[in-house]
């Protein structure tokens, strides 16, 4: 049995829970993880790679809940 490995960015924005399966919501956690995953390897300052991932985890929540929140009637 061979097992999925997640990257750190893929772990931290939760990339396999789409209940949904929305295509819009598979697309704002990939490209939020590999921004992730960009600053943790190329970061220099390690204050500043921590305050960028935090706010890049929070803007993937921000814009999955922006697709997928229905319209107000």
């Amino acid at each position: 049995m061979s097992e999925f490995k997640t990257t750190e960015g893929q772990h931290l924005v939760g990339i396999s829970f789409n209940p949904g399966g929305h295509e819009q919501v598979n697309h704002i956690k990939t490209v939020v993880a590999d921004l992730i995953d960009y600053v943790r390897a190329n970061g220099k300052d390690p204050r500043c790679t921590s305050i960028c991932i935090h706010q890049l985890e929070d803007a993937a929540m921000w814009g999955v809940k922006s697709v997928t929140k229905p319209e107000r009637i």
